[in-house]
């Protein structure tokens, strides 16, 4: 069976897009959320973000062709930005990071 054949792929990855989506849209209204609100989104991009780190590793160390034509894909997109996965990432933490200390009283 192929990596992206698993329904259990399937499911975290369409669960992956659906709660990104819904987080994108919410976070529209981010400067009108009160602190705790603001605690409670940043805390949910912390979760989905390493919901999304775990997904990307396995498709990187399955020995799947489709998966590894998928994280290809990834880099080469990344690489377009001067990025790679980890760099990716890593921003990604370091712009939540900054998120939670503007809120900090």
């Amino acid at each position: 069976m192929s990596f992206f054949d698993s329904e259990i792929v399937q499911s975290e990855a369409r669960q992956i897009f659906q709660d990104y989506q819904n987080l994108l849209q919410l976070g529209s209204n981010y400067g009108k959320f009160d602190r705790e609100g603001k605690r409670l989104y940043i805390e949910q991009m912390e979760n989905l973000l390493e919901r999304y780190r775990i997904f990307v590793k396995r498709v990187e160390l399955s020995d799947d062709f489709m998966a590894k034509l998928t994280y290809k894909q990834l880099e080469t997109f990344l690489d377009r930005f001067g990025l790679t996965p980890q760099q990716m990432f890593d921003q990604m933490e370091q712009a939540l990071a900054r998120m939670k200390q503007e809120i900090e009283p």
